[in-house]
């Protein structure tokens, strides 16, 4: 079963390793890191799961299951992570509609385990509604399934470190990524890289992606930031 999950968890250090086990399973994985950013999320991407950690800034998790369940897809199913082991907290985050819980520190194993329990029992996912697990923006589609990047319909052939980059940056478009956050994508592929390597990475994509390699206009740079891929059909 292929889905797509939304993390909201603000250590960038669990998310990545979250959102690698995601991918792993053949998800795809938006990975957020404030409650706020969470339910603008959910709201724009519409995920077939959230997993959901308690102690966010700016709107707890307590907060964003609130809003998830009054929300316009009360049914989302939500995976809580929490720190805190006490008895009211858990009750509270299953009264508020909570799916599942898992307590920290956890395996990604099990985490994996539940969200596939949620989902099957949710009847989401493209297994159990038919589905389309393909990220799209800027005219670009990534397949994590099969493994397969098109442009306009025609197939795009990507390094491994290529087609770690692009899942990312396509599940959450117009979001400027930093060399360093597109570097953590890569790992496991090409673990002598620098944050240099990714200017090379993207430069190859850009290749592969624009019209005009030289002007940009997919896969852009933001000055002094990093990248982000355009969200409209360039």
């Amino acid at each position: 079963m292929c889905a797509h999950v939304l993390v909201a968890e603000d250590d960038e250090k669990q998310a990545e390793l979250i959102r690698r086990s995601l991918l792993a399973e053949g998800h795809t994985a938006t990975v957020v890191h404030d409650g706020a950013a969470a339910l603008d999320a959910a709201r724009r991407l519409g995920p077939d799961l959230v997993v959901l950690d308690l102690m966010l800034p700016v709107v707890d998790g307590f907060g964003v299951c609130r809003v998830l369940r009054d929300g316009e897809d009360p049914g989302i199913p939500v995976v809580m992570l929490t720190a805190r082991s006490a008895e009211d907290d858990v009750l509270l985050g299953l009264e508020l509609g909570a799916d599942d819980y898992l307590t920290k520190p956890y395996s990604p194993r099990e985490l994996m385990a539940r969200i596939r329990t949620v989902l099957r029992r949710s009847g989401r996912g493209t297994d159990a509604r038919g589905g389309d697990p393909v990220v799209r923006a800027a005219g670009i589609s990534v397949d994590p399934v099969r493994h397969e990047v098109r442009r306009a319909g025609e197939p795009v052939e990507c390094t491994p470190a290529e087609f770690q980059i692009l899942p990312a940056m396509a599940g959450e478009p117009d979001r400027v990524f930093t060399r360093r956050q597109l570097l953590r994508c890569t790992r496991g592929f090409d673990r002598a890289s620098t944050e240099r390597a990714v200017d090379v990475h993207i430069m190859n994509l850009r290749r592969k992606i624009e019209a005009d390699p030289r002007r940009p206009v997919r896969l852009v740079t933001v000055f002094g930031v990093g990248y982000k891929l355009n969200g409209g059909r360039a």
